[in-house]
């Protein structure tokens, strides 16, 4: 018998609501208390956009509308790949799930870079934010075996 050991995939995305995006704080390890797009690990028999709306909706207790791909990161040293997504949040109705401390919207200004919990997740912020800024929707891939600068 073989056993292999692959990645595992993280599925998530940048709810937008009226120019301001919803983060989460993590109310689980690793990174607990620091902030983060909705996402999480996929199931199988799931779709990516799939995963990364049930991720939404069990964090953060939304509901969106994933659309175009944003980034893919491949973390090396944790054996996984961030597939991250745009998404638009269907209604201004949101609040912690089980594995969140708390849910907010953010302006751009605003966003708690210090506190983000993964390299993921800031890759993905600062190319969500340069592209709504130059009026593009590109996707964007990263390798990131250390935390960014």
């Amino acid at each position: 018998m073989v056993h292999y050991k692959n990645p595992l995939l993280v599925l998530g995305c940048v709810p937008e609501w009226q120019g301001k995006i919803l983060l989460c704080r993590r109310a689980i390890e690793p990174r607990r208390g620091f902030w983060t797009v909705p996402a999480g690990f996929m199931e199988n028999g799931e779709t990516l956009q799939a995963a990364a709306a049930r991720e939404c909706y069990e964090e953060a207790l939304a509901t969106v509308e994933i659309g175009s791909l944003l980034a893919v990161a491949s973390v090396t040293g944790a054996s996984q790949v961030h597939v991250m997504f745009r998404a638009r949040l269907l209604r201004p109705e949101f609040a912690a799930g089980p594995e969140s401390l708390e849910v907010a919207l953010y302006e751009e200004a605003d966003i708690p870079w210090a506190e983000l919990a993964f390299p993921s997740g800031e890759f993905t912020l600062r190319k969500y934010f340069e592209d709504r800024t130059a009026g593009r929707e590109d996707h964007h891939f990263v390798e990131l075996s250390r935390r960014l600068k």
